[in-house]
């Protein structure tokens, strides 16, 4: 479960809410797409390697008892029971006794999601940073000209295919 969180949040540059909003039925398997709800009604979809979602696919088959309520949250403990922001919690506390600088240096989802954009910015551009972040709607705080600035969802993907050195079906 931890792997999948981390690695969710790396490949994605995604908030923590919006892995803990995933449903079963936010999955496009064939194209590779989450379909992500963040802060402020943002929503997107955004590519995920192959890997990481055949992890998620087999995550709700192993996870999601019986039948799969499609509405319900994607990301289960063992014993069935949703992942919550406490879940988090844990994870870096646990990480942080392991690795010293990781408590030290305050590392967390969002410092993933820093990074991960700040790599996407410095290789692939601010267009298609902006909308690997979900930053995709200019806001009264930006000039004028970031209104023409927009990237494909197939260039996001290409950003991600680089990142991760997996193909993805909709780069390019």
């Amino acid at each position: 479960m931890d792997s999948l969180l981390l690695r969710i949040h790396i490949e994605t540059a995604c908030r923590r809410c919006g892995v803990l909003a995933l449903r079963p039925m936010d999955l496009d398997s064939q194209q590779c797409l989450i379909f992500l709800r963040e802060k402020g009604g943002t929503v997107r979809w955004q590519p995920v390697t192959p890997t990481r979602m055949k992890a998620l696919t087999n995550h709700v088959a192993e996870r999601h008892r019986g039948t799969v309520d499609q509405g319900s949250p994607l990301l289960r403990r063992r014993n069935g029971a949703p992942v919550t922001r406490r879940h988090y919690d844990s994870l870096w506390n646990r990480i942080g006794r392991e690795l010293e600088w990781v408590a030290r240096q305050q590392i967390s989802a969002h410092w993933l999601r820093h990074t991960t954009l700040t790599w996407v910015e410095r290789n692939f551009g601010y267009a298609v940073a902006r909308a690997y972040a979900g930053h995709c709607n200019p806001d009264g705080r930006t000039g004028e000209t970031v209104t023409y600035i927009k990237a494909s969802l197939e260039e996001v993907a290409e950003a991600l295919a680089a990142l991760t050195g997996e193909p993805h079906p909709l780069a390019g």
